[in-house]
């Protein structure tokens, strides 16, 4: 039995678009491109599904106030939902752990990660959960 109900989903409607756009993006271009494919793929139908996104958005990384270099997220959509597109047909923990860095970073709360692979497209919600505790404490 599932403890999390419906209504407690994390930006639910906002993810069923962002979930539904990497399918239809993987059901007309198929397996085995390269990533950067994946995403010009997802990106038209982000734009087809008239989601508000920027693409490779930097990403500064600052110590004490000063900047040591940046990240780039692959997709910021509705300044709201970081979304990392791979390559490959499982998740990996250095990808989840890349996510998590760039939800600690940033501060926002949902990082979805997509793989396009052999068999499909797969994705994994990534909840960044020092910012949820920083909200339920306000």
């Amino acid at each position: 039995m599932q403890n999390q109900q419906p209504d407690k989903i994390l930006y639910r409607e906002l993810s069923y678009e962002i979930i539904g756009a990497l399918f239809d993006a993987f059901k007309t271009l198929g397996a085995n491109y390269q990533e950067k494919y994946c995403q010009r793929a997802v990106e038209k139908f982000l734009i087809k599904r008239k989601l508000v996104y920027q693409r490779e958005v930097p990403v500064a990384i600052a110590i004490e106030g000063e900047n040591i270099g940046r990240h780039f997220l692959d997709f910021l959509i509705n300044d709201t939902v970081v979304l990392e597109i791979k390559k490959g047909n499982r998740t990996n923990m250095s990808d989840i752990k890349q996510v998590l860095m760039y939800l600690k970073t940033t501060g926002f709360k949902l990082g979805i990660l997509a793989y396009f692979g052999s068999d499909g497209v797969k994705y994994k919600r990534i909840i960044n959960s020092h910012s949820r505790l920083s909200h339920t404490n306000s």
